[in-house]
């Protein structure tokens, strides 16, 4: 090194020194705070605009597609194309899923992920299957509370006439006690309305005159209770004009039927 540039180095240490004595106090404090400080922080420059982005491959972030709806096998086929995982964590039944199909997922479609992650799902197990009780023999009430044990629901209720069973008690049900379906069906019931001797039907006597009336009333057991007259002049004389039960309705033996019967005075 030539002369010149030695006097160059020596000017400029003796200008520091000069500005900052060795034994000062202000070099103590250029030593000890001043320096480390600012080296701390271009350390953490350096480290949060280089050294990180590089492990955290900052700015690699995508959305996570959708795969919801997907079966099993077509939702790890798209995720895989983005460099994403997946896991199966529950299974639930699913009245209107296939089996596979993925009902739900953990990050939500559309969240910012990175390669590498795993994309939790539930999928479904298809529907849900039980067997229909043993309802046959036991009480309306009875009935409905096995079939809602069961995950069913009551359906429709259908009579019938028994002389050798106990009034409402079910006969048989449909689908019949044992049988697979799925899960939340109706199972409807039969029930024994009581004995047949008992029961009769009532006839249609509207438009009949007053004795074809009597005659019908006295066939099917039953007995004529209050005849009011109204004066109605498109009708001859005591014909029915309404009866105080409708027709085919069952009533038992002995019941009283009123009536409304034309007159012209």
């Amino acid at each position: 090194m030539e002369f010149t540039d030695l006097d160059k180095v020596y000017n400029k240490e003796s200008l520091y020194n000069k500005l900052i004595p060795p034994d000062s106090r202000r070099r103590m404090i250029m030593n000890f705070f001043v320096i480390p400080i600012v080296s701390l922080i271009l350390l953490y420059l350096i480290i949060d605009n280089i050294v990180m982005p590089l492990i955290t491959r900052h700015g690699s972030e995508f959305e996570l597609p959708e795969v919801v709806g997907y079966q099993m096998q077509d939702a790890e086929h798209v995720l895989d194309l983005v460099g994403l995982g997946i896991d199966v964590t529950s299974e639930e039944y699913h009245a209107d899923k296939e089996e596979g199909t993925v009902l739900s997922q953990y990050p939500l479609a559309g969240t910012k992920v990175k390669s590498g992650r795993i994309v939790k799902v539930t999928t479904s197990i298809g529907q849900k299957s039980v067997k229909v009780p043993l309802l046959a023999g036991f009480s309306v009430r009875q009935a409905k509370l096995n079939i809602e044990g069961s995950g069913l629901i009551l359906g429709d209720i259908a009579w019938t006439f028994s002389d050798s069973l106990p009034e409402r008690v079910v006969v048989f049900s449909y689908p019949s006690s044992g049988t697979e379906i799925p899960y939340g069906s109706q199972v409807n019931l039969m029930v024994n309305r009581g004995r047949l001797s008992g029961i009769v039907f009532m006839p249609k006597l509207v438009g009949r005159s007053l004795d074809e009336a009597r005659s019908l009333i006295d066939g099917a057991e039953l007995i004529i209770g209050l005849i009011k007259y109204v004066r109605d002049e498109n009708y001859l004389p005591e014909t029915v004009l309404e009866q105080s039960v409708e027709e085919a309705v069952e009533l038992e033996v002995g019941e009283e039927i009123d009536l409304i019967v034309s007159t012209t005075e």
